[in-house]
């Protein structure tokens, strides 16, 4: 199976809604960095992938019809040349929105993996702290203006790559109706899954309390 949809957007920008919403409308499984909990072993291959080296796509991706948020986010340049005739969707909100959004969740977790109850998440966690943090925000993810220009950059790269037929600049609060649209799927009956709000997050990771500071 090869992928349909490349989804291009950072982490925190409605990339598990949109994980639901794919696989709702039958586009197959989507890869999300969850799947690196249930598959460790893939973060050698992401860390591979990130200094350079070949990747089999086709085997990481076996039974997946589309990828998004981190890892497959940051090598949306790749996939998207790989799988050619495959959509992407820029996934995107307020950029200070998303800062803090990432700062209360996903980078918490990876400054400090011991905040996850099960030790063999936590080699999974370094691996996403040096792809995203080191490499995605340079090592600088608490100079809020530096990470903010990273976040613009990053989504200004993808508009002026991915053609306009292919690609669909999307926020999830808009619900089914450009989704479905741009993917010429019918809109379901039932209601669009907006998923993992800050709280749900931490409630789903089961975090153990914040140490103080």
């Amino acid at each position: 199976m090869a992928l349909r949809v490349i989804g291009a957007g950072l982490s925190r920008t409605g990339t598990f809604s949109l994980k639901r919403a794919l696989e709702q409308l039958g586009v197959g499984r989507c890869y999300h960095m969850h799947e690196l909990f249930a598959h460790p072993e893939h973060a050698a291959v992401w860390e591979r992938a990130a200094a350079g080296d070949a990747v089999d796509w086709e085997r990481l991706f076996d039974g997946y019809g589309a990828a998004c948020d981190a890892p497959p986010c940051l090598f949306w340049r790749e996939l998207s040349e790989r799988y050619s005739d495959a959509k992407v969707i820029l996934t995107v909100r307020d950029p200070r929105d998303w800062y803090e959004s990432m700062r209360s969740t996903v980078v918490e977790l990876m400054q400090d993996p011991s905040l996850l109850p099960d030790p063999s998440m936590r080699d999974v966690l370094l691996a996403s702290r040096r792809l995203v943090l080191d490499g995605f925000c340079g090592g600088r993810f608490d100079d809020i203006d530096a990470t903010l220009r990273r976040y613009a950059d990053h989504c200004a790269r993808v508009q002026a790559t991915i053609s306009a037929d292919r690609l669909l600049v999307y926020e999830v609060v808009q619900g089914w109706a450009p989704l479905c649209a741009f993917l010429e799927l019918p809109v379901p009956n039932e209601p669009f899954p907006h998923t993992n709000q800050r709280d749900a997050f931490r409630a789903r990771a089961n975090l153990r309390p914040s140490r103080p500071s």
